[in-house]
């Protein structure tokens, strides 16, 4: 396939070479995944995609911590089990283990539930690019636009014949102009305009990240410059409270409960949780380990049950049979 496209490509070029004596070639690039990953709307589905794939492998684990619990169990009692109380153990352990592939198999396989559901989580989005890139290439007038996260080779790609960004712009730009003013849709159309033709030239557009970069370090110094005087200010407002309150309490013939509190005791963290807490957390746990343990106790005594059953059946068959010699043997004497 990937040959075919290639030569399909070759024979376009060579098609189009009397029209690029007059007009050079145009081509550019997109990335998909990079496309996907700045979509907002794509990034919230997919995270919670991510929870519910998540969930998924937590119940596998489960079903697999009960299975090796139940081989762990069979192994410490074979020895008092009989052969067919044995193979009845083995045949419950391959059907939970033959059940939790297939509920892997389902979620997680090649058709599985993952597969399906990303899929379409990005068809979508996946159209609305083809559009814009529709869009760009009449535009811009593109001879070619590929998909560098595709199953086409790209040995090497020039930054500046990517377009993923203006994609991106494109994507958000409706979004966002349905809840702008006239006034600020005009805002708008500049700055666009100003992106595309830094788009356009790659210069410019290197300029523009320096102007950037450094507007960045200039807000990030006032940021910083502001928490410093909070905390300053903070700090002072501190220390006088302190010694109003201090004076108050010399006044008044009395320690300042404040200075009890800073000198004699450690304050209990926030986040320290309560008793009720503490228990409402633990119930589930301990209420499923009782239930699990329960059920084993249940499936134990109806074992225990079974086997002695199977003891008084051979003790009553054996009985008989010596009884029936005993007779038999009177008989013929």
């Amino acid at each position: 396939m990937r040959k075919q496209f290639l030569f399909i490509f070759l024979a376009l070029i060579v098609a189009n070479t009397s029209e690029a004596q007059t007009r050079s070639t145009r081509i550019g690039y997109i990335d998909m995944e990079y496309i996907l990953e700045n979509v907002s709307d794509y990034k919230e589905a997919k995270s919670q995609l991510d929870l519910k794939a998540t969930k998924w492998k937590q119940e596998i684990e489960t079903k697999k911590l009960e299975i090796n619990k139940l081989k762990e169990n069979l192994k410490t009692e074979k020895a008092l089990l009989t052969k067919e109380l044995i193979e009845e153990r083995e045949t419950e352990i391959k059907f939970l283990e033959n059940e939790m592939l297939e509920y892997q198999q389902k979620q997680f396989g090649v058709d599985g539930n993952l597969m399906h559901q990303k899929a379409t989580l990005a068809k979508p989005i996946q159209d609305q690019v083809f559009t814009a890139v529709q869009d760009i290439a009449e535009a811009k007038n593109y001879d070619f636009i590929f998909d560098k996260s595709s199953d086409l080779t790209m040995l090497f790609s020039a930054k500046r014949f990517d377009i993923s960004d203006q994609v991106i712009r494109i994507l958000n730009r409706t979004d966002k102009r349905e809840q702008l003013t006239k006034k600020q849709l005009k805002e708008q159309e500049a700055k666009e305009n100003r992106e595309n033709e830094i788009d356009e030239n790659p210069a410019m557009a290197d300029r523009q990240k320096a102007l950037d970069a450094r507007k960045a370090a200039r807000e990030k110094l006032v940021a910083d410059r502001k928490l410093e005087q909070e905390a300053k200010r903070k700090e002072y407002e501190d220390k006088r409270n302190a010694i109003a309150a201090e004076k108050a309490a010399k006044k008044n013939g009395t320690v300042s409960e404040t200075a009890k509190t800073t000198e004699g005791t450690t304050a209990v963290p926030a986040t320290t949780p309560t008793t009720t807490e503490t228990k409402t957390t633990a119930e589930p746990i301990v209420n499923k380990a009782e239930e699990r343990q329960k059920l084993y106790d249940q499936r134990k005594k109806e074992l225990e049950e079974k086997r002695k059953k199977i003891l008084e059946e051979r003790e009553a068959a054996k009985k008989a049979k010596e009884a029936e010699t005993q007779k038999s043997n009177t008989t013929n004497n």
